[in-house]
């Protein structure tokens, strides 16, 4: 393994790329209206940390990374989407997971792998409201109103710069509804 993974002494494997402090202007959010859907450019600011190493019932020992995002929408500057979570990765397995949570009332732990396209680390994980492994969990008006039936994400990093898709299946509206959001952002930090 190549020392650029080790921070503090911890090995952070295909999590190491994305440390720092990210920022993009090219986002495009394609999210569900009453009647129809809105598509909408937004700014973004994700910033990775090292969070150490978590032991789980003396058997498995996760490689942590702590991030907070926050999405501005560029046609009135208003923060619309705020989120905190972990990317953790299993070094014995290679496995890596997503948990996330969003002040509307949801949370979820998706899982996947991790894979190299020439220079690029690409992160894949999902979720979905009948996995019996990586769930969702919503508040009862969330559940009734806006229901998460499913979650997928793909973040491709390649040097100072990281890329990703987001797909969240959604009951919205009496309707099903693909919500996606995509967007490029440079290392600034």
């Amino acid at each position: 393994m190549s020392a650029s993974t080790i921070v503090d002494g911890v090995d952070y494997g295909p999590l190491a790329g994305i440390l720092g402090k990210w920022e993009g202007d090219r986002g495009q959010d394609v999210a569900p209206e009453p009647d129809g859907e809105e598509v909408a450019g937004y700014y973004e600011t994700i910033v990775f940390e090292p969070a150490g190493e978590a032991e789980n019932a003396e058997r498995q020992v996760l490689a942590a990374v702590r991030y907070h995002l926050f999405v501005t929408r560029k046609h009135d500057g208003k923060v619309f989407h705020d989120q905190v979570g972990y990317w953790t990765w299993d070094k014995a397995t290679g496995r890596i997971t997503q948990s996330l949570a969003i002040p509307r009332a949801v949370a979820l732990v998706a899982g996947g792998e991790a894979r190299q396209e020439g220079d690029a680390t690409v992160l894949t994980v999902a979720a979905g409201e009948d996995d019996p492994e990586w769930t969702i969990s919503e508040s009862p008006f969330m559940r009734e109103n806006a229901r998460t039936l499913g979650y997928r994400h793909t973040l491709r990093v390649a040097g100072d710069r990281l890329s990703y898709e987001q797909r969240t299946l959604l009951h919205i509206y009496g309707r099903r509804f693909d919500h996606t959001d995509r967007n490029e952002l440079s290392r600034v930090g």
